[in-house]
């Protein structure tokens, strides 16, 4: 379990990378076209909202994975060795369960629902759907890091 994890996060990490170099080259543009070539481009500032919306998602799940999330670290640090173990299960349990009726059912709705009603960006002419698929995708890999955690909580002394 733990290999397939650090290969998740591998993948991520190099995804995330991309989709930053991304997100600076596409605001790099925009500002190149408005204040050097007098003609603003049509399509890089929704594509900038679009890729900020995907950073943020699966940034947030990296965040998870590396423990950078400070409420949980707190929360965990404040309890003794003996029942670290029990916070980390309760707090990883409830981030899964809302990755999972939120993120994922409720972001399959969102994405079902956009793909039915024919949403279509009004630059790029994307269809919404694909923006919102960052939703599901994100509640999944939560899912997969709060797994990793509980069963590493219980397989080692201590997550912390």
């Amino acid at each position: 379990m733990q290999r397939f994890i650090e290969w998740v996060q591998r993948g991520l990490s190099a995804l995330l990378v991309v989709l930053m170099t991304a997100m600076v080259l596409d605001v790099t543009w925009q500002v190149i076209t408005r204040f050097l070539l007098r003609h603003p481009s049509s399509f890089t500032e929704e594509l900038a909202g679009f890729l900020l919306v995907w950073i943020g998602l699966l940034g947030a799940c990296y965040a998870l994975q590396t423990r950078a999330h400070l409420g949980i670290d707190l929360l965990a640090g404040r309890v003794s060795d003996a029942s670290r173990k029990w916070v980390e299960l309760v707090v990883y349990s409830l981030v899964g369960l809302f990755a999972f009726f939120v993120m994922v059912i409720g972001g399959l709705r969102l994405v079902w629902l956009a793909f039915q009603l024919n949403q279509i960006s009004a630059a790029m002419g994307l269809k919404m759907g694909y923006v919102y698929l960052a939703v599901p995708i994100s509640g999944v890999l939560m899912i997969i890091f709060s797994t990793g955690y509980i069963t590493k909580a219980f397989t080692v002394r201590s997550v912390v």
